[in-house]
């Protein structure tokens, strides 16, 4: 499979910055046009990242998984979602199926600006977001690493 020097160089210059925050990566999925792998913090925190060659942004998701019988509270909670991805500047999606909901949340940042302190404050934006989403849900977590965590 042919990966470009572009896409070797994101990859790269991800992982080095995302260890260098303090995150553990998980092996990631090698695509010819994209990449994709977990991060983890020493508090237990799990996310995504994903990197697509045509896209100049890095992807950070995070995903919720409820039972479809949530489908009233999730709807009922829509407009303090939209409020609180707005401030935290991330975005969302919400996918029905199978008897569950997923709830993703994600945060871009190009890759132009991209390095340590950036990475640092959008990463720490993306988090904030998910505790406060965590909150709004009423959801407790219990942090460790290599426990997994409402993270899909």
């Amino acid at each position: 499979m042919k990966y470009s020097k572009l896409m070797k160089e994101r990859v790269r210059r991800t992982e080095v910055l995302f260890r260098e925050l303090g995150y553990e990566l998980t092996e990631g999925e090698l695509h010819e046009d994209s990449y994709s792998a977990g991060f983890e913090s020493d508090d237990g925190f799990e996310g995504g990242l994903f990197i697509d060659r045509e896209s100049k942004f890095l992807e950070l998701a995070f995903t919720f998984a409820f039972s479809a019988h949530f489908t009233d509270f999730i709807r009922s909670r829509l407009e303090d979602i939209v409020h609180i991805c707005y401030e935290y500047g991330s975005y969302f999606n919400l996918e029905t199926g199978d008897g569950e909901i997923a709830f993703s949340i994600f945060s871009k940042i190009y890759y132009a600006g991209l390095n340590y302190f950036s990475l640092k404050e959008t990463v720490r934006d993306y988090r904030e977001a998910i505790d406060t989403l965590e909150e709004l849900f009423q959801i407790q977590r219990e942090f460790g690493r290599g426990v997994s965590h409402g993270d899909a």
